[in-house]
Order: C-alpha cells, then sequence, then structure tokens
C-alpha cells in the first residue's frame, strides 16, 4: 500500500539525519608565564606599569581560530576555537611576562585601582594561519608606552613575523602560533628594557614626614 503522505515521511529521516551527534569542538590556547617574578638580571626600575587592552578588528575579538591565503581572503575554523579571544590571550601573556621579568617595581592589569606610571598598549593586526606553498602562523602586533603623568607617546615597537608551521595539522599552526606569541613577548619586555636602561626614571622623592 502507497503512503498517502510521503513527504511526512521524507520530514522524519531529515529529522532524524539531522539529530546526530554534532561535531565537538576543540579548544586551544597559549602558553602564559608564571605569575611569580624571577630574581631580575640588571636593575629594577622604579616604575609602575599598567597593563592596557589591545585593540583589533572583530576578529581577533571572538574564539574562532583565523586563517587566510596569500591573498585578501579570510575565514575562520568553525571548531577549532581559542579558550578566549586572541586580543585578550595575547594582553595576559604580555601582562605576566613584564611582571615575571622581575625588572619593574610593579606591573598592573588596567582594571585594577592603580593609576601607574605608565600605559602599555596595543593593536593586533594578525594572528592567524597563511596558506601558500607553505604554512605559516603570522603575528602582527604594535605596541605603545605612554606616560600617564604628561599623555606623551614615549615608545612604540610594530613586531610582525610568520613562523613557520612543522605540519599540516590545526594543532601545529596553534603550536607555531605559540611560539611565536613567546617570540614578541620576548622582544617587546627586551626593548621596554632597553627603554629605561637608555631613559632612567627617577625615583619618587621620599614623603615629607
Amino acid at each position: 500500500m502507497s503512503s498517502r503522505h510521503p513527504h511526512i515521511f521524507l520530514f522524519c529521516v531529515l529529522f532524524v539525519a539531522g539529530c546526530g551527534a554534532a561535531r565537538p569542538s576543540k579548544y586551544h590556547q597559549l602558553t602564559v608565564p608564571g605569575d611569580t617574578a624571577a630574581d631580575p638580571h640588571g636593575d629594577v626600575y622604579p616604575v609602575t606599569l599598567v597593563m592596557g587592552p589591545l585593540l583589533s578588528s572583530h576578529l581577533y575579538r571572538e574564539d574562532h581560530l583565523v586563517y587566510s591565503s596569500n591573498g585578501e581572503d579570510m575565514g575562520i575554523y568553525e571548531y577549532e576555537r581559542w579558550v578566549e579571544p586572541p586580543t585578550e590571550m595575547i594582553q595576559e601573556v604580555l601582562f605576566r611576562a613584564l611582571r615575571s621579568s622581575g625588572r619593574f617595581r610593579a606591573v598592573h592589569a588596567q582594571h585594577s585601582s592603580v593609576r601607574g606610571d605608565y600605559l602599555v598598549r596595543g593593536h593586533l593586526y594578525d594572528f592567524k594561519e597563511i596558506s601558500g606553498s607553505s604554512l605559516a602562523a603570522r603575528v602582527s602586533l604594535e605596541l605603545e608606552l605612554r606616560e600617564v603623568k604628561t599623555g606623551n607617546v614615549v615608545w612604540t615597537r610594530l613586531y610582525n613575523h610568520d613562523e613557520p608551521v612543522s605540519g599540516k595539522k590545526v594543532s601545529a599552526v596553534v603550536a607555531a602560533l605559540n611560539r611565536n606569541v613567546q617570540r614578541t613577548t620576548n622582544e617587546f619586555t627586551a626593548s621596554l628594557i632597553e627603554y629605561f636602561s637608555a631613559h632612567p626614571p627617577t625615583a619618587p622623592s621620599p614623603a615629607a614626614p
């Protein structure tokens, strides 16, 4: 006997097929330095740094991994995600690296109540996989140091590097991005130390009794 409502049967088949287990998302994170300051290898500068936000496009303020070709096209991996948006992760890595260097009197996050002597902030331009003849992990980040008292920008540095990816899996891309961020952090920290070495800050005068 033929079915009087074949479209109902078809709907049921499609409904059951659509109820299968969804593909699980995979989450990745960057390596964050320890929060404990090491013994400083050099002078401790009498300044308090405040780590401000990293500005960026909406792509890097969300949690998807981003990829692009050598051209202008960009896209996101639907099921490969970061545990936090890249801007927040990189900000945390920089904050912890500056604090653990032991070269500054104090380092605080901007959401604290501390005003600080200098504000560190920046712009994340690229944090993505680059495909072509070979895979690479691109990080492009610019930081600036602003003196809170005067509002003047006294130091800027642009970092732009493509880290080779050893493999074709997304996990290899994540590892390359992580290496690139660690390299970025080391360069920025060293450059800031060089700045204060060349422009020694004056320690605040002790309060009168």
